[in-house]
């Protein structure tokens, strides 16, 4: 069994309760929702650790309390930790606000998740068998290059192009698969990026990827926590099924219950709270 390599970031995520998101210029009052361990990055590799893989987490924090906060998360959970920290970047944070139908609309504030070190890329030694899970909260050129050094030593790259981004068409090229919402899937059509393969997210409505597709997994409404971190859930469990040796339908399926689960707690992570 390989391990999950998680690149990206790891940020803490301030959520706030709002009957509906405001219009533009429209101020409205909402209610505290928390302060809870997230970051793309960070969402994943719990995910992954959830589903039983053996986990290596590559991302940055500040030197501030968030940072010890987070550090401190993933030690406790068994995540072996190729983590910057930098006394003039505070750690990363995702203002996150949630309506009454559990939907989201979030604004990402990087800091220290701008400053990924090669040190701590390098140190992890990808191989065959591994499986590197990227996504793009980090340096575009950091994921590029990570990419690229996985890939020539054997690894299996699967990129996660979220939020989307234009990346090397050569980096694109190797991922297998990249992993697609429906709305950054019309961005990647528009591009001139070819992926290794590609899979498609549809939400409650399932999943697809190239002759595989499953369906949605119903929830019932008052099951619904909020759909934060549903996403990050799906690709950490389906990186960690291909790093166990499954076949691309109990991948996709492992996947997409994960993604189902993850709208039944409130955070982007079960017990997230920091």
């Amino acid at each position: 069994m390989g391990r999950v390599i998680v690149l990206g970031s790891l940020n803490v995520d301030v959520v706030t309760r709002v009957e509906r998101h405001p219009m533009p210029g429209e101020t409205l009052l909402g209610e505290p929702g928390g302060r809870f361990a997230g970051g793309k990055g960070g969402n994943q590799a719990m995910a992954a650790r959830r589903a039983g893989a053996a986990v290596v987490m590559v991302g940055a924090v500040g030197t501030d309390e968030a940072g010890d906060a987070y550090l401190a998360r993933l030690r406790a959970a068994g995540i072996e930790r190729a983590v910057s920290r930098f006394p003039d970047a505070p750690t990363g944070t995702a203002y996150i606000a949630v309506d009454e139908g559990g939907e989201n609309t979030i604004i990402v504030v990087p800091g220290a998740n701008a400053w990924v070190q090669d040190a701590s890329m390098k140190s992890v030694g990808a191989g065959p068998g591994d499986v590197l899970l990227c996504s793009l909260e980090v340096p575009l050129h950091d994921v590029e290059r990570m990419a690229l050094l996985a890939h020539r030593a054997g690894a299996r790259v699967v990129l996660n192009m979220a939020p989307y981004a234009p990346l090397l068409a050569d980096a694109v090229a190797i991922c297998d698969p990249v992993v697609v919402n429906e709305s950054e899937m019309r961005q990647l059509a528009d591009s001139d990026l070819v992926p290794g393969s590609l899979l498609v997210t549809f939400g409650a409505a399932g999943a697809r990827w190239g002759a595989e597709q499953v369906d949605g997994i119903p929830v019932a409404p008052d099951d619904v926590a909020d759909t934060v971190g549903a996403g990050d859930a799906f690709c950490g469990a389906f990186a960690a099924a291909l790093a166990a040796g499954a076949d691309d339908r109990t991948a996709l399926e492992a996947a997409n219950r994960a993604g189902a689960d993850a709208v039944r707690w409130a955070g982007a992570q079960p017990d997230a709270a920091l």
